[in-house]
């Protein structure tokens, strides 16, 4: 038997996907390209956790150990492979009320709700409905993104006083920042061009730190935040009483971190499939974050979600498997066991030079061009969502969206509505109706109809239209009720079978065609156009 080489055998593995997932050949070279992207990635974790962790006004490790657990549970069974999660700000400036009220054991157990609320929204497949965010409005939410993460690296830039005031920098401590972060950014764009061998941003974090740690460069560095040093996460129950007090206290907390937390996660995992070209895996990302969010809770973390800046850091790193998202989990916990004081010494300029590119390749450049194709509707989208996402939060800024573009759908439907008239030679008046007809075009449907001066016979014909909700069915028996009364013959045509069920009154009034489209009212015609109704 002929003992395969090292290379064979990787050359055979592949890393197991879950849905939504290719298997990718697991070869050495592909094993260093994930644990080196996981390195970049676990790099400027350290940061962004300690910053989110001080926003939430926690200990810094409670930012640390979220990004870890989180992290690592995300990469080994979430939806998409390559996405990072972690500790995020969305989550943590709903947190600051709830740790500044009533302390740190009752966000501890908010995670831990939180996280039982995504594993049921995963069970009842309530991620699927992410598909009913229109374009525009993601890409608002890049946009908005973009800037939110570009504005969160300008606090670098300040000094704390002897007060705890915070100043601008300004002089030469301005300047040696400003040149660090440049030659990051230079580095991160003109290393691939030259080789692919190391990932370019992992590049710039350990050139300009060796410049500065061999220079004895004065910048403000990763120590200057906090000490990340610490040991294991231990096994806590949260330390709260177990009443209904306490779930008056926390469940509108985790109802809000919940949603936001799916709702980054959902856009995030669809922003990564459009680069690596995969679908689905939402109901999966949905119980994955869950159990991350559960197990962090016990384990004295602040929860977290996907982070879309971190995922285009691994995504530019060249990570494409769950290794890459493993080895950023594991290699952060390292940091926190055996390499804080190594770790403490990277200049924090490198780590904004970094997140600069990552506002430089999220932000959609290419909006300000769609913006001048695309119905004006479309454009404020756009606008709205990214102002909204900066000035408030994700989540409001996507329901917004959401809100605003179906509206917009449904004013432009509504108005579609018209009817082709035409007099058979028998004297019969037919309305050939064209467009859909639901509740926004309700009143456009009977203002189309003429009753007191048609003729004795008259055919609505239903053929180009389709009958959506409730309003529909109801407008449609208004108008069969006025013809009645005028004691006027109405017939009714390519009404669907579901239509002939629900429909009343008028029921009488149909005639049954082998032709007769078939669907099923609201639940099929909402799938398709974003519109949700009920059966009548």
């Amino acid at each position: 038997m002929i003992r395969p080489t090292l290379a064979a055998f990787a050359d055979k593995i592949s890393l197991v996907g879950r849905r939504g997932d290719d298997p990718v050949p697991f070869t050495p070279s592909r094993i260093k390209t994930e644990l080196l992207s996981g390195l970049t990635v676990a790099l400027a974790l350290v940061p962004e956790a300690v910053a989110f962790a001080f926003v939430a006004g926690v200990h810094p490790l409670v930012g640390l150990y979220a990004a870890f657990i989180v992290g690592l549970i995300t990469a080994l069974i979430g939806g998409r492979a390559g996405m990072i999660s972690g500790a995020t700000g969305a989550l943590a400036v709903v947190m600051v009320a709830l740790v500044a009220i009533h302390g740190v054991e009752y966000l501890f157990a908010t995670v831990v709700l939180m996280g039982l609320l995504q594993i049921f929204s995963g069970i009842f497949r309530l991620g699927k409905f992410i598909r009913l965010v229109p374009h525009p409005v993601m890409l608002g939410f890049v946009n908005g993104l973009a800037i939110v993460i570009f504005m969160a690296q300008l606090t670098q830039f300040q000094v704390v006083g002897p007060e705890g005031t915070k100043t601008w920098m300004s002089g030469l401590p301005l300047l040696n920042m400003l040149g660090l972060v440049a030659l990051t950014m230079l580095i991160i764009w003109l290393l691939p061009k030259l080789t692919k061998a190391i990932p370019a941003p992992l590049a710039g974090i350990g050139i300009v730190a060796g410049i500065v740690i061999a220079f004895g460069i004065d910048v403000p560095r990763v120590g200057d935040l906090a000490s990340i040093k610490g040991g294991l996460p231990a096994f806590h129950i949260p330390a709260v009483p177990l009443n209904f007090e306490t779930l008056r206290i926390i469940f509108p907390f985790a109802m809000i971190l919940a949603a936001i937390g799916l709702i980054e996660s959902l856009l995030t995992l669809n922003l990564v499939g459009e680069i690596t070209g995969k679908r689905g895996g939402a109901s999966q990302e949905c119980v994955a974050q869950g159990i991350a969010n559960t197990v962090t809770g016990f384990f004295g973390g602040m929860g977290g979600c996907a982070m879309i800046g971190q995922s285009m850091i691994n995504m530019k790193s060249g990570g494409r498997t769950r290794l890459s998202g493993i080895a950023a989990a594991l290699f952060l916990l390292a940091f926190i066991l055996f390499a804080s004081g190594l770790i403490e010494q990277i200049p924090l300029a490198a780590l904004v030079g970094v997140m600069f590119m990552v506002v430089v390749g999220t932000f959609a450049w290419q909006s300000f061009k769609i913006m001048r194709r695309v119905p004006l509707s479309d454009s404020l989208v756009i606008v709205l969502v990214t102002v909204v996402t900066v000035v408030s939060d994700l989540a409001i800024a996507v329901i917004v969206g959401v809100i605003v573009s179906a509206l917009t759908f449904a004013w432009n439907n509504a108005t579609r509505i018209h009817a082709r008239k035409s007099l058979q030679e028998n004297g019969a008046k037919v309305y050939e109706i064209e467009g859909p007809l639901f509740f926004g075009s309700a009143d456009g449907f009977s203002e189309l109809f003429t009753p007191k001066e048609d003729p004795d016979v008259v055919i609505v014909d239903f053929l180009n239209s389709r009958v959506v909700d409730q309003s529909a069915l109801q407008a449609i028996e208004a108008m069969a009720s006025k013809y009645e009364a005028l004691d006027k013959s109405l017939q009714l045509r390519h009404l669907s079978h579901d239509c002939h069920q629900l429909l009343n009154r008028a029921g009488q009034l149909l005639v049954d065609s082998d032709d007769d489209p078939d669907y099923g009212i609201a639940v099929d015609y909402s799938v398709k156009t974003g519109i949700m109704g009920g059966h009548g």
